[in-house]
């Protein structure tokens, strides 16, 4: 019968540990991966929350001027009105156009004050995008600082071999991973995280 040789435990020590780093540095490569996911988000929603508030806020500018306007058109009218409750006694051709000038008035009204209801509800539709992407950004960012973490503690968990510091990175990395998700899905709240 051929004899078996068993590794020496060195060898055995030395083999486990290759195998424990390459494990870890995988792992830290999927962290990197998720770390840039986080980011991607973190930038987007920041994006999105600067531009929603720039184009909610030229929105409300042109709410202002149609309500401006509207109010033009309602003084216009209510002076006509009165107009014609003064003067009784026009003739009918003078009368005619005084109605038809009311009516323009308010037709005029009535068209500003649509378009300013519409105007409305696009600036607290872009409102509503800009406060969810503030809502998404912390999430991103608290993410971001944990893979990080995750990554350095790794790192440091190859370098000195230790299985105790990859759990923790390992947390961390779980952690980050959460938040990211919930930065792009905003599935719970943390009180914490709000700005």
């Amino acid at each position: 019968m051929a004899e078996v040789e068993l590794p020496k435990p060195e060898e055995l020590e030395e083999v486990m540990s290759h195998k424990f780093t390459r494990r870890v540095a995988l792992t830290t490569a999927i962290f990197a991966v998720i770390l840039a996911f986080s980011s991607l988000g973190g930038s987007n929603a920041m994006k999105e929350m600067i531009l929603a508030q720039q184009q909610a806020s030229d929105q409300w500018a042109f709410y202002q001027a149609k309500a401006g306007r509207e109010h033009f058109y309602r003084g216009q009218k209510m002076r006509l009105e009165l107009d014609l409750l003064e003067k009784e006694a026009l003739k009918p051709e003078i009368r005619q156009r005084y109605e038809t000038l009311l009516k323009q008035m308010a037709t005029q009204e009535e068209r500003y004050g649509k378009e300013r209801k519409d105007i409305e509800n696009d600036a607290r539709k872009l409102e509503h995008e800009r406060d969810t992407a503030r809502r998404q950004d912390p999430y991103f960012d608290f993410s971001e600082v944990l893979l990080q973490i995750a990554i350095v503690m790794a790192t440091v968990a190859i370098l000195s071999q230790s299985r105790a510091i990859f759990g923790v990175a390992l947390t961390a990395a779980v952690l980050g991973a959460l938040l990211c998700l919930n930065g792009f899905f905003l599935f719970f709240h943390l009180p914490f995280l709000s700005h």
